[in-house]
């Protein structure tokens, strides 16, 4: 592809070089293949499921071991919250419309707004906006009279009030207490106290935020610090960083071409959720847990995830601990023998749920233990993975892997050929999904951080149709962070209770029973 010297300047400016570039309109022109599952991962194949026994014991071994270590709670939460509100958008634009006069039975093409107004007093932010509402001098009843929906709206999205339409999911006020409401950001301060408290008190939170928001996030951090010190006798450490311009991706028109704007420059565009590895690989703990921005329950239901979370580090100290003692074995023998070659076989095959390529039994035992330290060595993952309830989202598989082993893997829809009988088959006898509930070690045996990047598949990215400006064009998602972007770690799957997956995808969302004060 020719680039011209105006678009070496931008590809300098986002810090890209022309190879990278030209190997995303590769991938553009030759697809991203599918990704070949064996199995789904359910319950004693692939998935772990305690009992209260275990639970509490790895429980015990997080607290006895883990609050010794370096921990770190990292969370997502750079998207903007419009999407929670588009059927509010949608009336709002509408009643903005000249002479539409809003009736009684306005609302009935728009069930999600007609709840909003019907329970406005449910929500933690009513109190901001029933004061915004009577500084307008109006008086608000329940439910909200047609002639104050416009303005109810207005004053709940734009500016002129909450402005919540434009702010992001982090800094919404997501839960009412008899003291005063919080903001999902801080729900998450506080959840960190529970779980992501070293022995020194010490709590570090990692929040990747878009950069027009940054500023918003520290002042709230900055004036809810000192009160929930105090509160919950922590220190908080929290850190923010945003998406890097290097991982933005080229748009592409339907020719393959770089689609460019009116003024001869490319147009770039974020690389989704998976661009966040960079983000994530630059950080340095021995425990890392990961959690959506909105997925955050009230203090009255937080036992539950709290004790997830323990358990998930707990697992994840226990298989770490077993893999870095059979590293350290290799290290120092050059011959490990029949009967550890096997013991070493079986941990992978059934407790990390790796199968070999099916050339593997044909090497001699002099051979196998490089093929053994290659997968052991590897950053680990330990998922919480939630019972299938129809909820959207990817789920656990045993999938086959480009060396022809098959391993444990998270798998978004887009990576299925749904058109295969066989693999549609697999993903109808799923039992589990996948609520981005993560606890990840990212150091070796060594205690030396990995390089995250060298551990992800490249070929497990996507392509969407978009327009701009009227015109059609081809977008490409980096490998999503918990599904490609980690393909190449090792990964143990357990199951946690539903009551420990509550997202907030629209307002409506938040008048869910967990939401609530109860």
């Amino acid at each position: 592809m020719e680039f011209s010297q105006t678009d070496y300047e931008q590809f300098k400016l986002k810090g890209l070089e022309k190879s990278q570039v030209n190997n995303q309109i590769d991938d553009f022109r030759s697809g991203f293949p599918y990704l070949i599952l064996d199995s789904p991962a359910t319950i004693k194949h692939g998935i772990i499921k305690c009992d209260e026994h275990e639970l509490q014991s790895y429980i015990e071994v997080f607290e006895n071991k883990g609050r010794k270590k370096e921990l770190l709670k990292f969370v997502p939460a750079s998207g903007a919250a419009s999407r929670m509100f588009k059927e509010l958008f949608e009336c709002y634009y509408e009643l903005k419309t000249p002479d539409e006069t809003p009736q009684n039975d306005f609302l009935e093409k728009y069930p999600g707004v007609k709840q909003v107004f019907k329970r406005i007093s449910d929500f933690a932010f009513s109190i901001e906006l029933i004061t915004k509402f009577e500084s307008n001098g109006k008086e608000l009843s329940t439910p909200a009279n047609p002639s104050d929906y416009e303005l109810l709206l207005e004053l709940l999205l734009e500016e002129k009030g909450l402005n919540y339409g434009n702010l992001p999911k982090g800094l919404l006020l997501f839960h009412m207490y008899k003291d005063r409401p919080r903001t999902s950001f801080e729900e998450h301060l506080v959840e960190g106290s529970h779980h992501c408290k070293d022995n020194k008190n010490l709590v570090r939170i990692h929040f990747t935020v878009s950069p027009e928001h940054i500023e918003l996030f520290q002042k709230k951090f900055t004036d809810k610090k000192n009160l929930l010190e105090k509160k919950l006798s922590s220190q908080f450490q929290v850190e923010f960083s945003i998406q890097k311009p290097s991982t933005d991706t080229i748009a592409v028109d339907m020719d393959n071409q770089p689609f460019r704007e009116k003024d001869g420059s490319i147009l770039f565009r974020p690389g989704g959720h998976g661009a966040l590895l960079e983000n994530l690989n630059q950080l340095d703990a021995d425990i890392i847990f990961m959690k959506n921005i909105d997925n955050i329950v009230p203090d009255r239901l937080r036992l539950a995830t709290v004790s997830y979370k323990k358990c998930l580090a707990g697992i994840l100290l226990e298989y770490q601990e077993r893999i870095f003692s059979y590293l350290r074995f290799l290290d120092d023998t050059n011959e490990p023998g029949r009967e550890k070659i096997e013991e070493m076989e079986k941990f992978l095959e059934n407790r990390l749920c790796v199968r070999p390529p099916a050339g593997y039994h044909d090497l001699t035992d002099k051979e196998k233990p490089d093929y053994i330290r290659k997968k052991l060595n590897r950053p680990v993952r330990v998922c919480g993975m939630v019972v299938n309830e129809g909820e959207p989202g990817g789920g656990p598989f045993l999938a086959v892997n480009s060396d022809g082993s098959i391993s444990l893997q998270v798998v978004e829809t887009s990576q299925i050929d749904m058109d295969n009988q066989e693999q549609k088959k697999i993903v109808e006898l799923s039992t589990h999904f996948n609520p981005v509930d993560l606890v990840c070690g990212i150091k070796d045996y060594k205690g030396k951080k990995f390089d995250l990047v060298q551990f992800r598949d490249s070929k497990t990215g996507f392509i969407s149709k978009k327009s701009k400006d009227g015109r059609e064009l081809k977008a490409q998602e980096l490998p999503g962070v918990w599904n490609g972007a980690m393909s190449d770690w090792n990964t143990i799957f357990v199951e946690t209770p539903i009551e420990t997956f509550n997202p907030v995808k629209t307002i409506n969302d938040l008048l869910r029973e967990n939401h609530q004060p109860g």
